[in-house]
């Protein structure tokens, strides 16, 4: 597999709906695509940084840069025998995963792609069909949040996730469990509480919640343990999971007892196993997050979320939920079981839709 360029493509994509979350509010996506050529095939990955430094520290801004100036001239006319080969020489830069994993995910799909079968079983994947769960973003009505809930279950999803901040918590979470009394739900907090807010937090263990996502501050696993000791629901830990030793401290000390995964959070494929075989081994459940991704970054979530200890339903979702038009064909669609099935296609198993991409791009530039 040998390097030999790299195109970086800056789209832009308007949400069908705005997202709210305890950070900000998105209505326009701003998403950095790599195309990876290698021996004349492309692998393609896509970099989640936001527009701004809020859910993380890396922005479109800061993963171009870093693709450009430092990532490229590592791979450039390198030869790996395999992309497992290729997060080696990646950790050598210190943080950027997202990054490192939009351009270690591209290397996955060309090398899956090279050798004719899907990427999902490169990885070594052992399900084809993968649950599905939605993410919620704050509504500004009850009234609109049991409408938005009602839409989505009609469609199949098997868990609910709704986003949560000071303010906005509690009585959204009563309403839905008054509502839907069997419904899977759970709540994502963004790291938006402190550890002195827990007794406002433990007023949510009326509800039966399947857990409670990154209640506290993003880096923060030590404040994580002592809420945990407090609360019967399980923490689920997103942000603060960067490496294979933020997991195990996070595991070993207790912090939490689940973790969301995110292939650009951790810095692509290798470290995501890494991950995903530490929590296999201490019996700790993971699940896929999104990052409100285009058709080409939701191709790479299908295919991580075939891994055996991927038990929980994910935030995998339809196209149609984010996109009227999306970059891949086909688009990623959700059956009325609330599943997805992996492609038996080559690679990611979509084919991205150049006439699309570049109708949409903002700006493109080819690293030879």
């Amino acid at each position: 597999m040998k390097v030999q360029r790299i195109t970086l493509r800056e789209i832009r994509m308007p949400l069908i709906t705005p997202f709210e979350t305890s950070f900000g509010r998105v209505t326009d996506r701003r998403m950095l695509l790599v195309e990876a050529d290698t021996d004349g095939i492309a692998g393609w990955g896509e970099c989640v940084a936001g527009e701004g430094p809020f859910y993380a520290p890396e922005t479109v801004e800061t993963a171009w840069h870093i693709l450009r100036d430092f990532i490229w001239p590592l791979l450039k006319g390198r030869d790996f025998e395999s992309a497992a080969e290729v997060w080696p020489t990646l950790e050598t830069i210190r943080g950027h995963n997202m990054a490192k994993g939009a351009v270690e995910a591209a290397l996955w799909d060309a090398e899956a792609k090279q050798k004719g079968i899907p990427l999902w079983k490169l990885l070594g994947g052992v399900r084809q069909e993968i649950a599905c769960g939605v993410s919620i973003g704050i509504k500004e009505t009850l009234e609109e949040l049991v409408a938005t809930v009602e839409r989505e279950l009609a469609a199949g999803y098997q868990r609910i996730k709704i986003k949560i901040k000071p303010g906005n918590d509690v009585t959204p979470v009563e309403r839905l469990r008054l509502q839907f009394p069997r419904i899977r739900l759970m709540v994502d907090a963004n790291s938006a509480y402190r550890l002195d807010d827990w007794p406002h937090l433990k007023r949510l263990e009326a509800y039966y919640l399947m857990m409670i996502e990154q209640p506290l501050g993003w880096d923060d696993i030590f404040s994580h343990v002592e809420l945990q000791r407090r609360l019967d629901t399980p923490i689920c830990l997103d942000e603060c999971i960067h490496t294979e030793e933020h997991a195990r401290a996070a595991i070993e000390l207790g912090a939490c007892r689940i973790i969301n995964m995110k292939l650009g959070r951790v810095g692509g494929y290798t470290p995501a196993k890494r991950i995903h075989d530490l929590c296999l081994s201490k019996q700790i459940p993971v699940w896929c997050g999104g990052m409100l991704e285009s058709g080409i970054g939701r191709a790479h979530n299908i295919a991580l979320s075939t891994l055996e200890n991927f038990t929980l339903p994910g935030d995998v979702t339809a196209s149609r939920r984010y996109w009227l038009e999306d970059v891949i064909d086909p688009e990623v669609a959700v059956t009325p079981q609330g599943t997805i099935r992996a492609p038996d296609s080559p690679g990611i198993g979509y084919a991205p839709r150049i006439d699309r991409i570049e109708a949409i791009s903002a700006r493109k530039e080819i690293l030879v």
